[in-house]
């Protein structure tokens, strides 16, 4: 039982304020590890006063939004009303220089008055600070730890929170703001772009187009789409001599290869003569440089959509924007699929001599080895993670 463990460091904290359901003490960063009391009390005096400040900060921003803000003026000096200043961040460019003044003479005051430290090191209780607020302040034990407890709850919260609102506030001007308010985003250069599909939305994990240069995602798009339409057409290419056979006759009568004589998948790679690689490959680059019209790639590039090669595929054409749109969505989203579908139809092929093999024909495996042994149990069998 832990209960058992009386040496650790930690069970010196275990039964303090903030250690709370679900996660008991918690420490992921090991703060704690020493042992320290001295060390930990400062820690959650520094805890406790930003979650206040931060809960004043936090009701800050509501407050105005929900009753309004006071009458009159903030600034007589100044000709500043209380009206006259926004809510938020933008409030901050607002505020005269003498009141900034007052503002950090009562942090000043606030901290020496109640004495630096003097609540770990003199009255031995983190976050007093020698006032009682008046209803709240209780002498009943019970009462107070657990209001003493929910302060430090809220607080955590509040720290959360008046981030949250803080950048909320920086990119759309209001901490509840609209993300369409966030007109400066680079991001909203390519959220109405094609391929921008649910459940995602804009997805760019790795944050390739976080400067905005259009060019850049334009030449992106266009290598996305061109992968994608090999990719459906290798995954095709996969599936239909199994469906249907092949052709009959020869595929090179000089050297007397029939269709039915290359194997499928991968294996088909070693069977093509030189000249069939040469054609390929010629292909290939036509189909490149005809698609810019035998110019210059970036010349031809900006002139025309992603895509675009000037072909009008038979029955997928259509002057119709939306269903356009829509169909071209579909060929981007097709195309992402089938480049997952290639490379996995790659690896099972490799691994078992067919795109949908068996696990049981990947006789080469250094795992097959061990897959006997004992302690080799379902559901996961082999478990080898490292």
């Amino acid at each position: 039982d832990w209960a058992l463990y009386t040496a650790s460091p930690l069970r010196a904290f275990e039964n303090e304020l903030g250690v709370q359901e679900p996660v008991g003490f918690w420490d992921p960063l090991s703060f704690s590890s020493d042992g320290d009391i001295l060390a930990f009390k400062r820690r959650r005096c520094v805890e406790l006063k930003h979650g206040r400040i931060c809960m004043l900060a936090t009701m800050g921003y509501i407050t105005p939004e929900v009753t309004g803000k006071f009458p009159g003026f903030l600034s007589p000096g100044s000709g500043l009303k209380f009206a006259d200043v926004p809510n938020g961040l933008a409030a901050i460019g607002k505020v005269p220089a003498a009141g900034w003044f007052q503002i950090f003479s009562w942090m000043a005051f606030c901290e020496v008055g109640a004495g630096y430290d003097a609540d770990v090191n003199e009255r031995k209780e983190p976050g007093n600070m020698g006032w009682r607020p008046p209803l709240l302040a209780t002498d009943n034990p019970e009462i107070k730890k657990r209001r003493l407890a929910s302060e430090l709850a809220n607080g955590r919260l509040a720290m959360m929170a008046i981030i949250g609102m803080f950048f909320q506030d920086g990119l759309t001007g209001s901490a509840w703001g609209d993300w369409a308010l966030y007109t400066t985003s680079p991001l909203r250069a390519f959220e109405n772009e094609l391929g921008i599909q649910k459940p995602t939305g804009f997805w760019d994990p790795l944050g390739l187009s976080k400067d905005g240069d259009a060019v850049v995602f334009k030449r992106r798009r266009v290598s996305e789409i061109k992968h994608g339409r090999i990719a459906m057409l290798a995954t095709m290419g996969y599936i239909t001599p199994t469906l249907v056979g092949k052709f009959p006759g020869y595929l090179s009568p000089s050297l007397g290869l029939k269709f039915a004589d290359v194997p499928h998948g991968l294996a088909a790679i070693s069977k093509v003569p030189t000249f069939g690689w040469i054609q390929i490959v010629i292909y290939a680059l036509y189909a490149e440089a005809s698609s810019t019209n035998f110019g210059y790639f970036d010349e031809s590039f900006s002139k025309q959509a992603p895509g675009d090669y000037g072909w009008k595929p038979p029955l997928l054409a259509t002057p119709n924007v939306e269903l356009r749109n829509k169909r071209l969505n579909a060929e981007i989203a097709n195309g992402r699929l089938a480049m997952m579908a290639i490379i996995g139809m790659f690896f099972q092929d490799g691994l078992t001599g067919s795109p949908w093999g068996d696990w049981a024909l990947y006789t080469a495996s250094p795992l097959r080895a061990f897959e006997n042994e004992l302690g080799v149990q379902d559901p996961v069998g082999f478990w080898d993670p490292a």
